[in-house]
């Protein structure tokens, strides 16, 4: 019986390929973040964070295995500040918490669910480790209780859409194309389809 905790070279390399698109794809979506911020104020951030959750939940829906989740989201990190972000080393810390944060909810699950709602939990774990972080590092305790209120359920309900649910309509569509043919997601679904 095979292994199910070491990764294959196949995963290794699926894991980082991810997390470089992933990266790109971060650092643009901060301009959308800004010009939205400056449209909408300071919220903003909380409403657009779930994207930025978005390759833990996809790499762990694929893979299957322990520690993907993290990972993935500090590669995408590494990604972006190889790319000349403004934010510097410290995202190698922002994506470590994040990548944390939907690691946890895998675990909880032993690594053996991946269901929609597990994969928005992920989303809203990455948005919980994620808020605790931007707590400490930005003083959100010195805001009025209402705002916290509003952008945390502003920042858990964008992890579950944007990282949860948007990342399992991402991870379906891979799978019908037969890419992720021969991966854990695919023994998975013809093991339920049997």
């Amino acid at each position: 019986m095979a292994n199910t905790t070491v990764w294959t070279l196949r995963e290794t390399l699926i894991v980082a390929v991810l997390g470089a698109v992933f990266g790109v794809l971060y650092l643009g979506w901060v301009q959308v973040w800004l010009v939205l911020q400056a449209i909408f104020g300071a919220v903003t951030m909380d409403v657009v964070m779930g994207f930025w959750f978005i390759v833990s939940i996809i790499a762990a829906a694929i893979i299957r295995k322990p520690g993907v989740a993290l990972v993935s989201e500090v590669l995408a990190a590494a990604v972006q500040v190889l790319l000349g972000s403004p934010a510097g080393l410290l995202l190698l810390l922002t994506g470590l918490v994040q990548g944390a944060g939907a690691e946890a909810v895998f675990a909880a699950t032993r690594w053996r669910r991946y269901s929609l709602a597990v994969l928005m939990a992920a989303g809203m774990g990455a948005a919980l480790f994620s808020f605790v972080y931007t707590w400490v590092r930005f003083d959100y305790g010195s805001l009025a209780p209402g705002l916290l209120v509003a952008m945390f359920a502003l920042r858990l309900a964008s992890g579950a859409l944007l990282g949860g649910l948007l990342g399992h309509v991402i991870v379906k569509a891979l799978y019908r194309t037969g890419v992720l043919s021969g991966l854990a997601i695919d023994r998975d679904m013809r093991t339920a389809n049997a």
